[in-house]
């Protein structure tokens, strides 16, 4: 038995679709401009509490300036008074989130159970920019630590970190707003 062949999208519907992209992506831009300051500085300040709880060390400090939000740690093992800045610089990670907010945006003509799609998709965004500052940051202690001898060397642990940040660095940040496209077209298609 032949099965039914779906039918083409309609141009009409297609043309809609490009509109809402171009029209939300010119306004999520400005506004991503506007916010994507505070936004680093939350992902950062909770990536870096994580981290300081993985490495065994505190927190001391996260400060703020032009687009550069610097953690600084204190190792608890070693009570010498070691201070460790870590640069993270927010739009390393964030510059493709209004591309990906627009595509999520294009796609509601798209999708059933918006309110849950858009929380899902918004998640994962929030989860992948995360995991760009907890990579980096726990990458960059543990070089520290084990070139300063806090925490003895460990290639095996040094070689996950580098991966685990490479991979996020390289392959997931840059394909992010198509991954999240892809898994809210697939996930919630009508």
């Amino acid at each position: 038995m032949q099965e039914p062949l779906k039918k083409p999208f309609p141009k009409l519907l297609i043309l809609k679709t490009i509109l809402i992209f171009l029209a939300s992506y010119f306004i999520l831009l400005i506004a991503w401009i506007q916010v994507k300051d505070t936004y680093g500085y939350v992902i950062t300040f909770v990536g870096s509490k994580v981290v300081a709880g993985l490495k065994d060390a505190k927190l001391e400090e996260i400060s703020q300036e032009k687009g550069i939000i610097q953690a600084t740690f204190s190792p608890l093992k070693n009570k010498s008074g070691i201070l460790i800045d870590v640069p993270v610089k927010t739009s390393s990670y964030t510059f493709n989130a209004p591309l990906t907010l627009a595509i999520m945006a294009s796609l509601y003509p798209f999708i059933r159970r918006r309110t849950r799609a858009y929380a899902e998709a918004i998640l994962i965004l929030f989860i992948v920019h995360f995991l760009f500052v907890f990579s980096l940051e726990a990458k960059q202690l543990t070089e520290i630590f084990m070139d300063r001898g806090i925490e003895r060397i460990s290639i095996p642990r040094l070689s996950v970190y580098q991966f685990l940040w490479g991979f996020t660095d390289n392959m997931v940040i840059r394909f992010e707003p198509f991954l999240i496209g892809f898994y809210m077209f697939i996930r919630f298609r009508t």
